[in-house]
């Protein structure tokens, strides 16, 4: 069974947030990296997207499974 949910506006709203996640940690590494402190910034928005992702892919199942049963 996949993780992902079927093709749908929901899997295009969970995988653009995963990518904004993804970015998001790499723009974190590079701050810190740097030795800037606003990489603080860009892991409250990767913990944002990251729920956000969960939440559209759970919202999916939910539907699915609405309407098989």
């Amino acid at each position: 069974m996949s993780l992902l949910p079927p093709p749908g506006p929901a899997r295009r709203l969970a995988l653009m947030a995963l990518v904004v996640c993804a970015l998001s940690v790499a723009a974190a590494v590079v701050a810190f990296v740097e030795g800037s402190f606003v990489g603080v910034v860009w892991i409250l928005m990767a913990g944002i997207s990251s729920n956000m992702a969960w939440f559209y892919v759970r919202k999916a199942k939910t539907q699915r499974a609405g309407a098989t049963g």
